[in-house]
């Protein structure tokens, strides 16, 4: 199905407005991230339009050709997985599955026919006898997004859904996740505050700020082609170059770059992988912290920004702390970017 949400906002009575007036499509299978940090307003725009919150009177939400801003959760048709799972510690796998199943009355072959699909489909056959207590972090995550996907809802809606596993699982399970979406071919919407899990797992990424949507896109777009300041460090983290922009040239203090174009009342932000170490430079550089990180280093400059790095590939030869080195940055790597974030 298709999702339109028009002029939705969420006012509590004692006017804390948790979401600012939102405009959002999405597209029949799409998967799109609600991405953002906390407090941003994206859990508040999930739980609306689940069911489990009412938006203010303005608001409209559309399941395709229906306005289901006014009917409940449970005649909604979506499917949910909650940061905790909430799944039943005192059933089985199979048990867990079926549950929702039974509670729409279907029969016990169709629920049987329906469970054995899904768990093949998520790879979970040779634990469906077992109790949700001998699972694993990962096993659960997948049981509890079967569970969901077996009522066939309309909608599949993630909280935060690898939020509670360790870094290397997660890192893991969100490709997992990923085709998992895309086997089910249902429009999907997850929240996340982790943009390489949005970036792994999205068709399309809305990154909200203060109770909207600022802007919205394809990961790759987003990354290269923020419109905000807000947008290009959450998205990727650049990092700005704190100096004086003067017509098309920005004066640091350890060298003057070109700027791509005139840059006066902008901020003036590159990315890392942007930064070269090179023998002769327009910038000087200060070494003052090098982390190896497996594929590549990060260096830590000053004299360029108090928060300047630069990325290496690993089979280069990292330099010394202490050291000073010559840097340069494309013009056309810089971004021109306004401070604020503005509404998509």
């Amino acid at each position: 199905m298709t999702l339109r949400l028009t002029n939705t906002a969420k006012t509590y009575p004692d006017g804390t407005k948790a979401l600012l007036s939102t405009e959002l499509s999405v597209a029949k299978g799409e998967i799109v991230s609600l991405l953002g940090p906390s407090g941003c307003g994206k859990t508040t725009l999930l739980r609306i339009i689940a069911g489990l919150e009412k938006p203010d009177a303005s608001s409209e939400i559309w399941f395709d050709d229906d306005n289901v801003t006014t009917l409940p959760v449970e005649r909604r048709q979506v499917g949910m997985v909650f940061q905790s799972y909430a799944l039943f510690p005192n059933m089985s796998v199979r048990a867990n599955i079926g549950y929702g199943l039974k509670m729409q009355r279907l029969s016990k072959p169709e629920i049987d026919a329906r469970v054995t699909e899904v768990l093949e489909m998520c790879q979970l056959q040779p634990f469906a006898g077992r109790a949700i207590t001998a699972l694993s972090g990962g096993q659960r995550q997948r049981v509890a997004l079967a569970r969901a996907i077996a009522p066939r809802p309309r909608l599949l809606l993630l909280d935060e859904p690898l939020s509670a596993l360790d870094a290397s699982l997660r890192e893991t399970l969100r490709d997992e996740l990923a085709i998992l979406l895309r086997k089910f071919d249902i429009t999907a919407i997850f929240v996340t505050h982790d943009q390489d899990e949005a970036m792994a797992i999205a068709d399309r990424v809305a990154v909200m700020s203060h109770g909207r949507v600022v802007q919205s896109g394809t990961p790759e777009d987003l990354y290269r082609n923020p419109t905000s300041a807000f947008v290009a460090g959450f998205v990727g983290n650049a990092m700005t170059l704190r100096g004086r922009v003067k017509g098309s040239t920005l004066h640091l203090d350890g060298g003057v770059l070109p700027l791509p174009k005139d840059g006066t009342g902008q901020t003036v932000f590159v990315r890392a992988e942007d930064v070269r170490i090179v023998e002769d430079g327009p910038l000087r550089g200060k070494v003052e912290t090098v982390t190896f990180l497996g594929t590549h280093y990060r260096i830590g400059l000053s004299g360029i920004t108090a928060e300047g790095l630069a990325s290496i590939h690993s089979g280069q030869t990292a330099p010394k702390v202490g050291t000073t080195v010559h840097v340069a940055v494309e013009p056309a790597a810089l971004m021109l970017l306004p401070e604020e974030a503005g509404a998509a």
